[in-house]
């Protein structure tokens, strides 16, 4: 099992940037692939940004591509989701997940990820 804790969260300012954290335990996350996704009420769970478990591509949702930039630090069992230039619609719950061990594509499905955080609320006001 692994657990997943996000943080990092708050209200910020549009054009304004957040760094959210998501603190794993219980295994290792080295080979995982891990990801963030977000959600806003009544919609389904959206595909933000993910990074595979070795060296390879990461992959971002359009809407964000060129602001947020996902990273891992394998060392600290911590992933990482740097948002800069915020916009009002990056407004959700942010979460932070882990699956598909030893792949080296990642996916954009929620479903196959394996391991999910509680969420961290991200607002960004106009």
């Amino acid at each position: 099992q692994v657990q997943l804790v996000e943080s990092g969260g708050g209200l910020v300012q549009a054009g304004g940037s957040l760094r959210l954290s998501c603190a794993a335990s219980g295994r290792a996350i080295t080979p995982y692939v891990m990801g963030w996704f977000r959600q806003t009420p009544g919609k389904e769970r959206e595909f933000v940004a993910a990074i595979p478990w070795t060296d390879g591509s990461t992959r971002y949702a359009d809407s964000v591509k060129g602001r947020f930039t996902i990273s891992r630090d394998n060392a600290k069992n911590t992933v990482y989701l740097q948002m800069n230039s915020l916009k009002p619609e990056d407004t959700a719950v942010y979460y932070c997940a882990a699956g598909m061990p030893y792949l080296a594509s990642v996916s954009t499905i929620a479903s196959r990820y394996d391991y999910w955080g509680q969420g961290t609320q991200v607002t960004v006001s106009s």
